[in-house]
């Protein structure tokens, strides 16, 4: 790949922040040494596994890259025969065994997730045997430790007898001192690894021995006396046995780890690696990256990218407009105009560093939907490349470059180029700019370029496979908005710059006058498409916010008619269910009354009492059945109660249980109802107002004192409806129904909770697990509702 076109893009600055993501150092270079390749299958390989590591990461915060020791240098001398590694080195080489123990362990659980990164386990190796081994003689601050040999802990032992019998004979000695050579608190100190006590100077003929060091005054000497010469050289030799004890146990342990070079240095290699592919993964999940598809040689002529972002803008700025550039099959050269400081030379620059990104497997800022064909190679000739050194002008160097373009740029070459035409007389730079654009386009390159030169705008209109594009300018505020169209060139608006800059009026009138007839027609016309396409624009996002109103009313008139068909299949449920309420309600009382008639005609005659029988049974089953059919009139007419149709201090009957109670509050939907202190929260469509004359009718029909007992206060129904309650509200709903179906001899108990979180299955499932009136109860089956409903067999 052209080394200057990566430079001119600033790809190793692209490289150097994506390397900030690696966790070490070693890895953060391996960042910095990829190189765009042309091989699609490597590329495919690298950006399969980014993209696998990547959206693990997303997943969840449980990856984490090891720390990886730099054991280069280690690896390297413990390849040679009989060489020795220091303490800080072995323990160097079990942090790289851990190392990969745990990356291993890591990339093991995500196989299944990362099929493309998983072989490289077979690269780690933990070596748990010689982890074991190191860190039995070898501690975390890369010293040997006493139990690394009975010698060495004999030693260190004797060591540190040796050093208290030192200190404590010097401070003997010290305190012993005439007071005149005394320094004022002072103790026994080392130097040089000798220990030593302070004495003043006029001092030093009386103590003797050996002066070691003084003090910045001059005024102290710290000498070794003569009393601790013998000790000190006890100790010495103690020093020289520890330090041999010490070789001979690394020495022992390199021969132990040598045979395992190969396998340190592959496990080395493979967590470089991998901390490769964790940086990319992380940059690409940091800024949103999605995996753009690479064309073959047969889809080559095509390229598209989705919301792309200039990278290293990206990683500058919190915000960054995004770009969409498609070229259609045929489309070979993008010709972008417009204003200066519009954006063209990022877009340029950003249109390269995604390639080069992408081919050398890092997933770039790009969303969903991108294309782009493996390019074997890429030229730029961007910004001003001038050299006083070479005798090389602005144009020269321009000319250089462009010359190496057009003698090798082909098919599969991406060319951008900055400026076509500028540097010289506007009317031969035209020229050549037209012609090498032509040259370029025929030979099937994908090129983008940037101008300002009127002649070349033209160029699409006559050239196959040139397009126009622009980056939008706002014209009235004169200051871009960063919108690649494609389709349309741009105008400088160099003269608008200058009328806000303050240029005099007469001198701006006098430069338009100036301007070809030809260039003002030209600016005059687009001009006209721009205020076009702003009021079409206008009129498109009216239409759209009209088209999503539209639907938003739609949606919301559904939902109002979804929930009106399920109250009103509610609502004929519930009088369905009533019926069947009443019906056993009426069987109740024909059961009394028949007891009722028994005992009245005790006296009569067999034949009596059996007709009584039939007669009292007969006319309570016709009442029951015309209270039925009043009951099931009455929900089909009635339709949906509302808020509106009650008011507090209203008696009202509970629909599901058949209780009555007084209104004590009415909140949105929802009621409060006070049954005989007992207060309940209940939707306001499960209560029925009761009338002054349906009060006073029941009063009457209320058993006179002393009767026989008539049962509960509510009727039994074989379903209750729980779903949108609170738990509490739930449970003063469910009780009093059980106790009803049961008393009522119901053999099966259908509650309606509904799905949702399935906390209220959880608390119907707890309450029936304690009643002992339950036979069973288990989750409704298909056409039963499924686990929105329990069933319940009663005993």
């Amino acid at each position: 790949m052209n080394r200057h076109a990566l430079d001119v893009l600033q790809f190793p600055q692209a490289l150097d922040h994506i390397a900030g993501f690696a966790t070490s150092l070693l890895g953060a270079d391996r960042v910095r040494s990829l190189a765009p390749s042309d091989s699609a299958a490597w590329i495919e390989t690298e950006l399969g596994r980014v993209d696998e590591l990547a959206q693990t990461i997303q997943r969840g915060p449980d990856w984490v890259m090891p720390r990886i020791p730099d054991c280069r240098s280690a690896l390297r001398r413990l390849a040679a025969q009989g060489s020795v590694l220091d303490a800080p080195e072995l323990r160097d080489i079990g942090d790289l065994c851990d190392a990969a123990g745990s990356a291993q362990d890591m990339v093991r659980a995500n196989a299944d997730r990362m099929p493309l990164l998983a072989p490289i386990t077979g690269r780690l190796h933990a070596l748990e045997p010689t982890v074991k081994q190191i860190r039995h003689a070898v501690d975390e601050e890369g010293v040997v430790r006493d139990t690394a040999s009975r010698e060495l802990a004999r030693i260190r032992r004797e060591m540190r007898g040796a050093r208290n019998r030192i200190v404590d004979k010097l401070e003997e000695y010290v305190a012993n001192l005439p007071a005149r050579f005394r320094v004022e608190d002072a103790s026994v100190t080392l130097r040089e690894g000798r220990y030593v006590i302070p004495v003043r100077r006029e001092g030093r003929s009386e103590v003797g021995g050996l002066v070691h060091d003084e003090s910045g005054t001059g005024h102290t000497l710290f000498i070794e006396p003569p009393i601790a010469i013998e000790l000190m050289n006890r100790l010495r030799e103690l020093e020289i046995g520890e330090a041999r004890e010490i070789q001979r146990i690394l020495r022992e342990l390199s021969d132990a780890v040598r045979p395992r070079h190969d396998e340190l240095h592959e496990s080395l290699d493979a967590l470089i690696e991998l901390d490769s592919v964790h940086a990319r993964a992380q940059y690409a999940a940091r800024c949103g990256a999605k995996r753009p598809a690479l064309l073959g040689a047969a889809e080559a002529s095509e390229y598209e990218v989705v919301r792309g972002r200039h990278p290293l803008l990206l990683a500058a700025c919190a915000t960054v407009v995004p770009f969409d550039l498609r070229l259609d099959p045929g489309e070979r050269t993008l010709l972008i105009s417009g204003p200066n400081t519009g954006g063209k030379t990022v877009l340029l620059k950003a249109v390269g560093l995604i390639s080069a990104l992408t081919q050398s497997g890092v997933m770039p800022p790009v969303g969903d939907g991108t294309k782009l064909p493996v390019f074997r190679d890429m030229f730029a000739d961007i910004g001003d490349e001038q050299s006083i050194e070479a005798s090389l002008s602005t144009f020269s160097a321009h000319l250089r470059n462009l010359a190496e373009i057009v003698e090798q740029a082909m098919s599969d070459t991406l060319v951008l180029i900055d400026e076509m035409g500028s540097g010289t007389d506007p009317v031969e730079g035209a020229a050549l700019a037209k012609s090498i654009i032509m040259e370029l386009t025929r030979r099937g390159a994908m090129t983008l370029a940037t101008t300002h030169l009127g002649e070349l705008k033209d160029l699409a209109a006559h050239e196959r496979g040139v397009v126009n594009a622009s980056l939008d300018f706002d014209g009235v505020e004169l200051r871009p908005t960063y919108r690649l169209r494609k389709g349309v060139p741009g105008r400088s608006y160099g003269l608008a710059i200058a009328k806000r800059l303050g240029f005099p009026a007469a001198v701006l009138d006098r430069a338009e006058s100036l301007m070809p007839e030809s260039e003002r027609a030209l600016g005059t016309l687009l001009e006209e498409v721009e205020a076009k396409e702003r009021t079409l624009a206008a009129a498109l996002d009216e239409a759209d916010r009209a088209r999503a109103a539209a639907r938003r009313l739609e949606q919301e008139l559904q939902g109002r008619t979804d929930a009106l068909e399920v109250k009103e299949r509610g609502a004929e449920r519930r009088a369905r269910q009533q019926a069947r309420d009443l019906l056993l309600a009426a069987r109740t009382e024909v059961e009394a009354a028949v007891r009722e008639a028994r005992e009245a005609a005790g006296a009569r005659s067999e034949a009596d009492r059996e007709a009584a029988f039939h007669h009292a049974r007969r006319r309570l089953e016709q009442q029951a059945s015309r209270q039925a059919k009043r009951v099931r009139t009455k929900a089909t007419t009635a339709g949906p109660r509302t808020a509106a149709m009650l008011a507090v201090g209203d008696r009202v009957r509970i629909e599901a249980t058949g209780g009555t109670g007084t209104l004590v509050e009415l909140r949105d939907d929802r009621a409060t109802v006070d049954i005989r202190g007992l207060r309940m929260q209940l939707p306001v469509g499960d209560l029925v107002p009761i009338t002054a004359s349906a009060a006073t009718e029941a009063a009457e029909r209320k058993p006179a004192r002393g009767s026989a007992w008539s049962g509960p206060d509510f009727e039994a129904a074989s379903e209750v409806d729980l779903r949108g309650m609170r738990a509490d509200e739930a449970l003063a709903r469910l009780r009093p129904a059980l106790d009803a179906a049961v008393q009522a001899a119901l053999p099966s108990l259908r509650i309606i909770h509904g799905k949702g979180t399935g906390a209220l299955r959880e608390v119907v499932a707890d309450e029936l697990e304690g009643d002992r009136r339950v036979a069973s109860f288990r989750a409704g089956g298909t056409g039963e509702g499924g686990t929105g409903v329990t069933v319940v067999e009663l005993r």
